[in-house]
């Protein structure tokens, strides 16, 4: 008879889950953290080029002529943003997130994510708060901190703000990355597989560590440095080798946001990707006026591989992809 029927995690973990997720609850009423429930379907998504969005149709009642174009969203952040702008205050979210393409030892096409927002917080004050919730929840060290610049220094000693291509083809090849290098002409992409499959794997062994200040080219909508031109205020968690989190201290220009968005979609049309609507509902909010504010999304179910010292993603679902 076919076991496929049965759960990916074991009944036991899924009660450590349910108490690990419970516990992060308490953190945040202990807080006084307003907890927030926002769409899972949108009418717009995102223009980022490194994300696949699930799409689908809403049919009214009426005809199935004129189907409405909805997406599952692939974080609340959009959502989120614009109950900041209607003064929620500070705010998190625990909830499912879609990204198509995505299947593997770290990833689910349907995972559940760990959004939060502190208001007048700097990437380093929220950096430090977010240190103090890992050792909570995790039960772990104190963790690490060091800028994007120093790590490359100290694991490739180079400077990834002053390098060029032929040092960064000699790398590729130390590490026998040539056949993912060779063709490949961008600094930045070239920068970030070296980051990627380099540095990343090797990432806090013993405790959590933080990366920050990325280079402007990975800014997403991160705010850009007010010292440096060249870096932006963003940061990722890594632990035991996998990548936790992606933070920002966020980008409140309107004007800079719908670039930013604008830009994505230019990209999009010359690697011949889907242009994506750009979400005004959301461009709208920055308008009216986002708080200075640093956000954080956490991967819950990754946080809890680490917590239960789990090899796979399948381990701490309930039903993963393969079984859904």
């Amino acid at each position: 008879m076919q076991q496929s029927w049965r759960p990916s995690a074991s009944i036991k973990d899924l009660i450590k889950r349910a108490e690990i997720i419970a516990n992060i609850r308490l953190f945040f009423l202990e807080k006084k953290i307003l907890e927030v429930e926002t769409p899972f379907l949108s009418k717009s998504t995102v223009t980022d080029i490194n994300l696949t969005p699930f799409e689908t149709n809403y049919f009214s009642s009426e005809s199935n002529l004129n189907a409405l174009k909805l997406w599952l969203i692939t974080s609340p952040e959009y959502h989120m943003k614009r109950l900041l702008a209607a003064k929620s205050g500070p705010i998190y979210q625990i909830c499912h997130s879609f990204r198509n393409k995505e299947y593997g030892k770290y990833h689910n096409p349907e995972f559940t994510m760990l959004e939060w927002y502190q208001i007048s917080y700097s990437m380093k004050k929220f950096i430090n708060q977010i240190d103090f919730f890992f050792q909570k929840i995790l039960k772990c060290e104190k963790s690490d901190k060091i800028s994007y610049q120093k790590i490359f220094i100290k694991h490739l000693n180079i400077d990834p703000f002053s390098t060029n291509l032929s040092e960064l083809y000699k790398i590729s090849k130390k590490f026998d990355l040539e056949h993912l290098t060779y063709s490949e002409n961008n600094l930045n992409t070239l920068i970030e597989i070296l980051f990627t499959l380099i540095i990343e794997p090797i990432l806090g062994k013993k405790r959590p560590i933080f990366i920050y200040h990325f280079p402007v080219e990975q800014a997403s909508l991160a705010a850009l440095n007010n010292k440096d031109n060249r870096i932006a205020e963003r940061f990722e968690i890594f632990f035991k080798g996998i990548e936790l989190g992606n933070g920002f201290y966020e980008l409140t220009d309107y004007s800079e946001n719908k670039k930013r968005l604008i830009n994505n979609n230019k990209i999009r049309y010359k690697m011949n990707l889907p242009i994506q609507k750009i979400d005004n509902n959301f461009l709208n909010a920055i308008h009216h006026g986002l708080p200075s504010s640093s956000g954080v999304a956490i991967g819950i179910d990754r946080l809890i591989m680490i917590a239960l010292e789990k090899k796979n993603i399948n381990e701490v679902l309930s039903f993963a992809f393969d079984r859904c």
